[in-house]
This record gives structure tokens, C-alpha cells and sequence, in this order.
């Protein structure tokens, strides 16, 4: 992943308040509208990514005991319940140094700012507005998603040649998938598209 540890830390935290901003001035329902995580509302991605300026480290352990050591299962109980918190108070969660500052245990700067950049794009991609990560962030995550050969989210990208379609970032060879670098962040996540496009699952 390109760019330094402060580089990452500063998108990370630009991705956050971005997402504020967004949220904070609108759409009309945009909390309330299906994210590009199955199931889940953008609220829903809101409360998960702010899990770390609400629980402190004691709180995580107790919750993730309740949840068996389920990771999946905690997030997905954890979103649940929180989503219902005021919208101020998750816009303010969003903002918060803490949560600039979270890393993901064993992920360090380049795992936060790939947790921050895709579920921020679970939001903006849904809604139909531009990233709110930063550029390079954004490139950063897909050279982070593309050199481990698609494994992170279990795409197979063999035969393929993806291009970001309003820079010169490439990868690959083979059919060619051309889209915006955020909505190829969100393919290589895993995600199935607005237009209906998803990548194949190895």
C-alpha cells in the first residue's frame, strides 16, 4: 500500500469527517436508505464503523464474549442496536479523534484506512455520490485489495484486467472492468453494484 503511516492515518480520518459532512447536510433518508452491505441501511454502516469511539477495550471484550468470539456476529448485533442512536450522535462518532486514531487489531494504519474507504464507499456508491475518501487513499486501498490477488474478500480475479476509469490505475490482464476507482474498491470488496456488476467469488 502506498503512502506512509501519517498518509494513511490522515485519509482515514478525511474519509471519516467526510462521511460526516455527507450525512450532516443531507440527503433527504439517506440514513435510512439500503447501503451496498446486505442488509443493512447506511445508518447501520454508520453505527458499525463507529463501534471504536463508543466501546472502550473492556466494552469490546464483554461484547465479544456475548457474541462467542463471532467477530461477524458481533458487528452485525452491535449495528443493530446502535443504528438507533440519534443521527447527531453518530455524525458526532464519525468526527471523533478516537476513532481516527482505531486500528484494527493486527491490521495497523493500512487496515484502518481500508475499513474506513470501504464501508465509506458502502455509503456514497449507494446513495450515487462521489467517494468521500481521499483520491489517494482510495488508490492506496485498491493497490492493498489487488496485491493480495483479490483473496481479502474471496474474489477471483483471474483472467481479468481491472482500470480505474478517470485515472491511469491499472492491474491485471484479460477482460477488462472499467469503473471509477471507488466502485472498484467496492467490486473487490465484495460488493454487487447499483448496475447490478459484481466480480466473481473464488
Amino acid at each position: 500500500m502506498t503512502g506512509n503511516a501519517r498518509d494513511l492515518q490522515s485519509w482515514t480520518a478525511r474519509t471519516y469527517d467526510g462521511l460526516a459532512d455527507l450525512l450532516a447536510a443531507g440527503p433527504a433518508g439517506a440514513w435510512d436508505a439500503p447501503s451496498l452491505c446486505a442488509g443493512w441501511q447506511v445508518r447501520h454502516v454508520v453505527a458499525h464503523v463507529t463501534m471504536p469511539a463508543r466501546l472502550s477495550a473492556e466494552q469490546f471484550g464483554a461484547e465479544m464474549a456475548a457474541a462467542g468470539g463471532d467477530f461477524t456476529r458481533l458487528s452485525d448485533t452491535v449495528a443493530a442496536r446502535d443504528a438507533s442512536l440519534p443521527d447527531a450522535e453518530l455524525v458526532a462518532a464519525l468526527r471523533s479523534p478516537v476513532l481516527h486514531g482505531w486500528q484494527p487489531p493486527g491490521g495497523g494504519a493500512a487496515g484502518a484506512l481500508s475499513h474506513a474507504v470501504i464501508h465509506s464507499l458502502d455509503v456514497t456508491v449507494a446513495l450515487g455520490r462521489p467517494p468521500v475518501a481521499p483520491a489517494e487513499g482510495v488508490l492506496a486501498v485498491l493497490d492493498q485489495l489487488t496485491a493480495a490477488d483479490g483473496a481479502y474478500f474471496g474474489i477471483d480475479l483471474t483472467g481479468l484486467r481491472l482500470e480505474a476509469a478517470e485515472t491511469t490505475w491499472s492491474w491485471g490482464d484479460g477482460e477488462v472492468v472499467r469503473a471509477d476507482s471507488g466502485h472498484l474498491v467496492a467490486l473487490l470488496s465484495g460488493r454487487t453494484l447499483p448496475d447490478g456488476r459484481a466480480l466473481p467469488r473464488g
